[in-house]
């Protein structure tokens, strides 16, 4: 299960944490540059968050198979050990399609019962997408990069398709021997952009805040100038990380043709409901549970926060949960102009954890955020909108990056990674690699 939002959740200190993968190192080197590593709460190879991960499946809880044993017997909500769905993988030919959506790539390599479950659980847990629409290519391009390089998901993973340059810290090297399964800040993960405030205010940088950009036009010496509310500023070059939609209504009548394909990256919206319950035990002790949309189309899943990070729990003492909710749920809501009140989210919620958790009684403490077009969706054919984007800048010779969620990973590591190469590519400090 991999978390997607990061947010200040207030009085329950409450956050969500990051899981290493091709671009999280990124982040373990900022961490340790902003002098955090003391404030780090790891979660380590042997702790049921790291072990215990489950799907919501016919009314049941079911944990993931793990290790040999759990691949080579039936575990329920598999009907068949998953040793045979690797055993498919080797012997699938490699696709000869350009793009995939990730249902059928993952029917076609590993069977239909993990593309139903396991890999559209997966999609709405990272994306609150459908996995019918998704890409696979955009969405985990290190399976595609596997099929492509080795012909096999399980060969390419092992031999290190798709791997990242590996970067180095003593922070890096104490999650990677301790086998960290994901890790957070002891005062939430506000922590870090308040310290990177800290960090380049105290070097004379400038940082505006609550200044919306109402639009940029080019001027005759190839400047930008940014309209802001009252006022306006010039610069050499612009790297936007806000949403490709957003940007698309923002550039100049120059730019119409980018601005005619970034706004067909859309994105959808996600309810994060935090709960917290006195005296309350969970059925199980893990990271964690996600839902198939084939289960419930309201609820993406939710997170087991006290199990993985108690030291945040505060002086609110108790069971603390994140319930995800979102998808085709909310986007058929929002299409019909209903109100989604706080109170409506809440009720999903609460519904939710008595159905999936026993958890009857009403919570003590409760906070709801909606997050309306928050998640891009990187759909079919994805890579050719960026494609086409990196062209018309290049052709253009526009001073333009584009970074952040829109174009390629949406979570917390994959951003703050394209953050750093963009840049990287602005000053010229990129290694050629």
């Amino acid at each position: 299960m991999v978390p997607f939002l990061n947010l200040d959740l207030e009085e329950f200190g409450r956050q969500e944490p990051w899981e290493p993968g091709p671009c999280s190192w990124t982040c373990g080197e900022q961490v340790s540059e902003l002098g955090l590593d003391s404030e780090v709460l790891p979660v380590r190879g042997d702790h049921p968050a790291a072990q215990n991960r489950f799907l919501y499946v016919g009314g049941a809880l079911h944990a993931l198979p793990s290790g040999i044993r759990g691949l080579l017997r039936p575990s329920p909500p598999f009907s068949k050990p998953l040793f045979w769905a690797g055993l498919r993988d080797l012997t699938t030919p490699r696709g000869k399609d350009p793009d995939e959506t990730v249902h059928s790539f993952a029917q076609r390599r590993l069977g239909p019962e993990v593309a139903s479950l396991a890999m559209d659980s997966l999609c709405r847990g990272v994306f609150a997408g459908n996995s019918r629409e998704l890409s696979i290519r955009s969405c985990f391009p290190s399976l595609f990069q596997a099929e492509q390089t080795h012909r096999s998901i399980l060969l390419g993973l092992l031999l290190g398709a798709g791997r990242g340059p590996q970067l180095d810290s003593a922070l890096i090297r104490q999650a990677q021997a301790e086998r960290w399964s994901q890790w957070s800040l002891r005062g939430g993960l506000e922590t870090l952009p308040q310290a990177l405030h800290a960090h380049l205010t105290s070097r004379g940088v400038s940082v505006l805040q609550g200044q919306p950009v109402c639009g940029l036009s080019l001027q005759a010496e190839g400047r930008w100038k940014v309209s802001l509310e009252d006022s306006s500023l010039e610069a050499d070059h612009i790297i936007s990380a806000i949403p490709a939609s957003v940007l698309s209504k923002l550039l100049p009548a120059e730019a119409t043709p980018l601005a005619r394909a970034l706004s067909t990256i859309t994105a959808v919206s996600v309810a994060v409901v935090n709960l917290q319950y006195r005296g309350a035990r969970l059925p199980v002790q893990g990271f964690g549970h996600l839902v198939p949309s084939s289960e419930d189309p309201v609820i993406l899943g939710i997170v087991y926060d006290s199990v993985a990070f108690p030291e945040q729990d505060g002086s609110l003492p108790g069971l603390r949960l994140t319930v995800m909710l979102g998808g085709s749920w909310l986007q058929t809501l929002e299409a019909r102009g209903c109100v989604l009140s706080q109170e409506l989210l809440q009720q999903e919620a609460e519904k939710a954890a008595a159905t999936q958790l026993g958890l009857n009684e009403p919570p003590s403490h409760c906070l709801v955020h909606l997050h309306k077009n928050s998640i891009p969706q990187y759909t079919l054919g994805h890579w050719q909108k960026l494609e086409s984007a990196a062209q018309f800048l290049a052709a253009q010779k526009l001073p333009l990056t584009l970074a952040g969620a829109s174009y390629e990973g949406v979570a917390v590591n994959d951003c703050i990674e394209s953050g750093r190469q963009a840049a990287a590519r602005v000053l010229g400090t990129e290694p050629n690699s």
